[in-house]
């Protein structure tokens, strides 16, 4: 077997010895952790405004915001605000710390059940302006379920010191980036 080396003149590397550059790649697994952080906020301090209507004045001031919180019973908002809350959450913290990493799915598809019913809610009404966003919500929600159920689960591991941190690091964020928010301007704002 005979090797032919060539000489080289004008300095120019072959392709294929450079070395390759950093591409970002698109997996299954980082859109689902794109979107369950996304939505998690978003149920969540969406939630959060709800769950405040607790209160008789914020509740009595309510429906010059949002029109059909006037057809709807305080604490069945106030029981919707929880819900969401807690499938924000849930679409986060269980996955992020591998402890009942299947509450996540469970929680996308308890959050796909309020939106399709949301949906139906505001058809019956006639505010069919509001349905593409229950729709669009409930949609990025049934597949996060699937994908978490299915596709891409995530398996149970032992808690750590820095999944533990890493939850509580979540659990601050909400609070100071949607809960404390949410409560100043529905608390300091006139409707």
């Amino acid at each position: 077997m005979s090797h032919h080396v060539s000489e080289n003149l004008l300095s120019i590397t072959d392709v294929e010895q450079q070395p390759k550059a950093r591409r970002l790649r698109f997996t299954l697994n980082g859109a689902l952790w794109s979107l369950q952080a996304l939505w998690g906020f978003f149920f969540a301090g969406s939630g959060f405004g709800k769950v405040l209507l607790y209160d008789d004045v914020l509740y009595a001031a309510a429906p010059r915001a949002v029109a059909w919180y006037a057809a709807v019973p305080q604490s069945l908002i106030v029981f919707i605000g929880i819900v969401e809350v807690l499938g924000g959450i849930g679409l986060i913290l269980p996955a992020m710390t591998k402890v009942k990493p299947m509450l996540t799915p469970l929680a996308a598809a308890g959050l796909t059940l309020t939106m399709v019913l949301a949906a139906g809610f505001h058809i019956v009404r006639g505010e069919y302006e509001l349905v593409p966003a229950n729709l669009l919500l409930g949609g990025v929600a049934a597949f996060v379920t699937a994908g978490r159920w299915k596709m891409r689960p995530i398996s149970p591991a032992p808690v750590t010191t820095p999944r533990v941190l890493g939850a509580l690091a979540v659990l601050v964020a909400l609070a100071l980036l949607t809960f404390a928010p949410t409560w100043y301007t529905m608390t300091n704002a006139q409707f």
